[in-house]
């Protein structure tokens, strides 16, 4: 017993130094790292992954890949990734999509606070509210939501789609002064802001970097941002707060997983470049130009921070009965 023991123990002692070993010489030259992003090419999650993944390639000297898997709202590419080896080569990009999946998905085949481990948030945009300009008599938020309650089912809102952020933002709107505005899902954020500038609905609960060109050219009016405070880029649209909505504080974020298991050095030297990555120049720039921040957060506060989100938005799920139809 004593000799079999000692063999488990040097075994154990083994496996320890070679995952040491794989997380010192971690990247390895010439191997590329992959960074999965659950939704198509094109939308907000690439406007931060993209960038992100150039700025850390030359930091690090090593090709950094972004493979769009999209689908079901970021859950099938989510999915794949929990799959694959923890070894530092496979990461999730991921965004505020993924604490409301396990509110509006009954059959998730992964858990996003099991199966990954949280890195960073690479990017926080604040939602704002934008009317067509010849919706409503008065464009403030107090007539606007006045107008609404004399006219229920009047209006409508558009949104990125069923289970999005701007969805759920409009039913928490709805649910806070007790409205009712009909819901117009899209196809994402350029099919619903182009409507929404053609008069076909009468207002949205957007990302400000999806709708501030539109609100710089006029085509639209920010009524209010659900931010605590005003943002620089827009000094002159007050915070929902402001008006009296208290509690109607929401920004989309967009984040960097690891999957479960990665070894715990990789995932450090992981998240220090990130931090990194994030204070440079042309990150800081770019992330501005969309109205953007980079939160810095540990990886313990950011995990409870994504806690706090599915119970936030699986309460809005719940109360107010949004459904994937």
């Amino acid at each position: 017993m004593k000799i079999r023991n000692i063999l488990v123990l040097l075994a154990g002692a083994l496996l320890s130094l070679q995952s040491f070993a794989q997380a010192s010489n971690w990247p390895i030259p010439n191997k590329p790292i992959t960074f999965i992003n659950p939704f198509p090419p094109g939308g907000a999650v690439d406007a931060f992954g993209r960038p992100l993944a150039k700025q850390l390639s030359t930091q690090m000297g090593t090709s950094i890949i972004v493979d769009n898997k999209g689908g079901a709202g970021g859950t099938v590419g989510a999915a794949a990734a929990a799959k694959m080896a923890p070894d530092g080569y496979t990461w999730l990009l991921g965004a505020v999509h993924h604490s409301i999946a396990p509110s509006m998905y009954t059959n998730l085949s992964y858990d996003i606070t099991k199966d990954f481990e949280p890195v960073a948030i690479i990017g926080s945009v604040p939602h704002v509210i934008v009317v067509n300009p010849t919706k409503f008599p008065k464009n403030d938020l107090k007539s606007i939501i006045e107008e609404i309650r004399k006219h229920p089912g009047k209006y409508n809102y558009a949104s990125t789609g069923n289970g999005t952020s701007q969805h759920l933002t409009g039913e928490l709107f709805k649910m806070q002064n007790k409205l009712f505005i009909t819901h117009i899902p899209y196809r994402g954020t350029g099919p619903a802001l182009q409507d929404l500038v053609a008069g076909q609905v009468d207002m949205m609960f957007d990302t400000l970097a999806g709708a501030a060109p539109f609100i710089k050219n006029g085509q639209l009016i920010a009524v209010a941002v659900a931010t605590q405070k005003r943002v620089d880029a827009f000094p002159n649209v007050p915070t929902a707060q402001e008006l009296g909505i208290k509690d109607f504080v929401v920004y989309s974020w967009y984040a960097m997983w690891a999957i479960k298991g990665t070894p715990k050095e990789i995932v450090d030297k992981m998240s220090a470049e990130v931090q990194t990555a994030l204070a440079s120049p042309d990150i800081k720039e770019r992330w501005a130009a969309m109205g953007a921040t980079a939160p810095k957060m540990s990886r313990p506060e950011l995990a409870n921070y994504i806690n706090q989100e599915i119970v936030r938005w699986g309460e809005v799920v719940k109360k107010s009965n949004a459904k994937l139809d």
